[in-house]
């Protein structure tokens, strides 16, 4: 047949043109009647269907696929029916020992009918599976990483690590033993997924037991068939009871240092591919990481605390050394900081700077080892000469006090103690909120404990006349809110 010049050959009709594309592509189309019966197929692979395709002719498809996805297929027909539009969901079939996955889409036909199209997804879901779990080992990866920059308890660190480990290479149990250096043993730290409490109890020599002989060789032992292993890995005569299988030790190295090692368990065979093996020595390694900066932040705080109360402890004895030096006021020191302490608590300050009042009311005298024996231990009023030099010993405190860094938060109390809310205290003359808060309330209680206290030249006042001076000097030596709650205190400690 010739027109215009041009041959023109007879093209296939519909169903050839159907039938090449589904030699083509591995699918499957079925038409179905309005209730789901089979009326007819098209198939370009129908080897992961569960019957021959001739078979299922005249059948409701719908009757032969397994009950989760009949739910989703008799969902879909009924939108379908309803609405006229396309449905589509995903299932999951076992096809020769093996998950694969698939796409139903639903389309109307005429005349009531529904094309059922039905294609292999199996790698893009594979793909999106692969990635899906990248991504949660970069959140894992990432937690551990906040772990070792945020959260230096390392019991919180254990926890998360061994959470992490079990979660992301889906076994059944992990555990990490952490040397301890004094007995050079392997000691149970943390774990998760225990039926028992074998591992708790765990103290391995170096060499002992799989996890000692991981630490001794550093290298990362694997035992496949744990259950029908007869050693001295058993750590009691319970452990038969976990019914583990499969089995790894990987040792924890940070900085060239073994700290530890990382145990995984499982109930049935491990298949770990590379990828698997590599994720998991990349969690022993930051695991390892997150443990050392730790236990170097542990080290560190202990040290830090030892030093603290060596401290504390040397400032405690210049104390003892000035009530050595002035009998007269043995015990004040002691009183007033306990009472100071008590107040500034009462006033909602924070622990820290209850902690730095602590030391300035200890140190509040400490300027006095610098006044002379005449003037200091004199029995009777000072001359005005003598006052001048006395009230040096505030300046004194200062100079001594400043220079020793570790103190230098602490220098309110000894500073500013006799400064009044007037203004005419010394040693500046500071007035109202310009004198520190540590100052206002220390003076508080100093000339309150002053008051009831014996001296040499004077007997103590009694509570009430203690206070009544309190309450006449408000307003000008005292701050008048530091007394109202210093009087609030006073009353609740008397009427317990």
């Amino acid at each position: 047949m010739k027109t215009y010049g041009v041959f023109v050959q007879s093209l296939p009709d519909a169903d050839e043109q159907l039938q090449a594309v589904f030699r083509a592509f591995p699918d499957l189309l079925f038409v179905l009647s309005e209730d789901g019966t089979v009326l007819d197929y098209k198939a370009g692979d129908s080897t992961f269907f569960p019957l021959p395709l001739q078979d299922i002719l005249k059948h409701r498809l719908q009757d032969i696929l397994p009950p989760d996805i009949t739910i989703k297929f008799e969902n879909s027909i009924s939108k379908v029916k309803q609405t006229g539009e396309t449905a589509s969901f995903d299932f999951a079939l076992q096809i020769k020992q093996q998950s694969c996955w698939f796409e139903a889409r639903l389309v109307p036909l005429p005349h009531m009918q529904i094309a059922a199209y039905i294609r292999d997804i199996t790698i893009h879901k594979e793909n999106e599976l692969t990635i899906r779990r990248q991504l949660d080992r970069l959140a894992a990866l990432r937690t551990i990483d906040l772990a070792i920059t945020s959260s230096l308890d390392l019991n919180l660190t254990l926890s998360m690590l061994i959470s992490q480990v079990k979660t992301q290479l889906n076994v059944d149990a992990t555990c990490i033993l952490l040397m301890d250096l004094p007995s050079q043993a392997l000691k149970y730290a943390a774990g998760h997924g225990f039926h028992t409490d074998v591992f708790q109890h765990t103290a391995l020599k170096l060499g002992d037991g799989y996890a000692g002989k991981a630490v001794l060789m550093r290298q990362t032992i694997r035992i496949a068939n744990l259950s029908n292993r007869h050693t001295d890995f058993l750590r009691s005569p319970y452990f038969v009871q976990e019914g583990f299988t499969d089995y790894f030790a990987i040792p924890l190295i940070a900085k060239g240092r073994v700290l530890g090692v990382l145990e995984i368990f499982h109930r049935s065979r491990l298949s770990p591919n590379a990828d698997w093996l590599d994720f998991m020595n990349m969690l022993a390694g930051q695991a390892a990481i997150a443990i050392d900066s730790a236990l170097m932040f542990n080290n560190y705080e202990r040290s830090n605390t030892a030093l603290i109360m060596a401290y504390d402890a040397t400032i405690e004895g210049w104390a003892r050394a000035l009530e050595l030096r002035d009998r007269e006021t043995e015990g004040h020191t002691q009183r007033v900081t306990e009472m100071t302490i008590q107040l500034a608590a009462a006033f909602g300050l924070a622990e820290q700077q209850i902690v730095q009042i602590r030391r300035g009311a200890i140190l509040h005298d400490i300027g006095k080892m610098a006044i002379p024996d005449h003037i200091l231990l004199k029995a009777g009023p000072l001359d005005p000469q003598e006052w001048e030099i006395m009230r040096q010993h505030t300046v004194i405190a200062t100079d001594l006090l400043k220079p020793i860094l570790y103190l230098e938060s602490a220098l309110d109390i000894p500073q500013y103690h006799h400064e009044k809310w007037d203004g005419t205290g010394y040693p500046h003359g500071l007035k109202g909120e310009q004198i520190p808060l540590a100052a206002r309330l220390f003076a508080v209680v100093d000339v309150y404990d002053a008051l009831t206290a014996d001296r040499p030249y004077r007997k103590a006042w009694t509570h009430t006349e203690a206070v009544d001076h309190i309450h006449f000097e408000t307003g000008k030596h005292f701050d008048p809110k530091v007394v109202e709650i210093f009087l609030q205190m006073l009353n609740r400690q008397k009427n317990k």
